[in-house]
């Protein structure tokens, strides 16, 4: 179940939600279902949130928009929300839309349709962040004086990424994180090492000493020494993990 897809089915009705469950688990998704409520539905996102909630426009006791709202605002890892309704209504599929949901889609769909509406929505999403990450890390190395004609200035962005993706890459710098980067770009781990190595150095000598500062927060002394390769990407990453803390836990 670790590596399904989590989906929950805001209807529990034998007909549409039970049949509807069934055939996502038989594509190889963990699905379940709850009432057609929006505060059972609420709760249970609370308290066990899913990839993916599949809810229906005409859900009981409150209304979709207002509950996705209300999921954003928790703050617990928001599901992907797929919006399905009876009927074609493009006034409420844009208001949905911009309310949060992924998709909108016409009842009755196909199990094939709402997995490839689910698949997609996640895909979306992991690819929207991944490019707004790389133009972020990409903007915060520049800030820090790394020229960009350089290869540290390409390992170190790949490095600093990686490590937002997964930060064991970081207890492991050497046997992890450096090989990850030279199998990207075709190299071996001790250049990839010395590469950084050099991009710092650059940064330290020749960027604004008030910029290194508001990045590192005095946590490195400049004039005692430049951070070692493991203090640079890792003090990027938290800073960057926490300032993105609610966008890496939908991610």
């Amino acid at each position: 179940m670790n590596n399904k897809i989590k989906v929950l089915i805001g209807d529990d009705s034998a007909e549409t939600g039970v049949s509807t469950a069934n055939k996502l688990r038989e594509k190889g998704m963990y699905a379940y279902t709850r009432r057609k409520d929006c505060g059972v539905i609420l709760e249970s996102i609370k308290k066990d949130p899913p990839d993916a909630a599949v809810l229906d426009i005409s859900s009981q006791n409150g209304d979709i928009i207002s509950l996705m709202k209300t999921v954003r605002e928790m703050g617990v890892k928001p599901p992907v929300f797929i919006v399905t309704s009876a009927y074609d209504n493009e006034f409420i599929e844009k208001q949905v839309i911009e309310n949060g949901a992924s998709k909108f889609l016409l009842r009755p769909c196909s199990a094939d349709d709402l997995c490839a509406a689910i698949n997609s929505a996640l895909g979306d999403r992991a690819s929207s962040f991944s490019d707004d990450m790389e133009v972020v890390v990409t903007d915060m190395i520049h800030q820090l004086g790394v020229p960009a004609h350089i290869k540290g200035y390409h390992y170190l962005r790949t490095a600093i990424l990686y490590s937002i993706e997964d930060k064991t890459l970081l207890d492991s710098v050497t046997k992890l994180l450096y090989p990850t980067v030279a199998g990207i770009y075709d190299t071996t781990s001790s250049r990839v090492e010395r590469a950084i190595r050099h991009a710092i150095e650059i940064a330290w000598d020749r960027g604004n000493v008030d910029t290194l500062n508001s990045f590192f927060g005095y946590t490195v002394d400049t004039g005692k020494g430049k951070p070692t390769n493991s203090e640079f990407i890792a003090l990027i990453t938290d800073k960057l993990r926490l300032r993105y803390k609610s966008a890496l836990r939908t991610h």
